[in-house]
């Protein structure tokens, strides 16, 4: 029924510029070579993140995230570290939603 719609001479225009840009510059890969990625790596205030802790008697890692303005993955990865410590205790939780307090 319907059929490619006719572009209006701008857009043909535009369409061939990028087509001849394409055929110049190469190829994605050469793109994505050209960018290279930044490694982020957020670091968890401890000053904040203890006086959190302390004055909590329970908490999650979510919690911890909002209150520190950081990831939930740099907390959770906090939270990790201060465990094996033993800086806190894991009392509860599933499927990586844990429960923690302080020890």
């Amino acid at each position: 029924m319907g059929g490619a719609k006719k572009k209006s001479p701008a857009q043909a225009e535009k369409a061939q510029a990028a087509e001849s840009a394409k055929k110049e510059g190469g190829s994605k890969k050469d793109k994505k070579e050209q960018r290279s990625k930044n490694i982020i790596s957020v670091i968890v205030d401890e000053g904040q993140a203890m006086n959190f802790i302390k004055g909590s008697k329970v908490f999650t890692a979510q919690e911890l995230s909002r209150q520190t303005n950081v990831k939930v993955s740099a907390a959770n990865a906090f939270l990790l570290n201060l465990l094996k410590q033993g800086t806190v205790k894991r009392i509860g939780g599933y499927s990586g939603h844990h429960i923690y307090v302080p020890a």
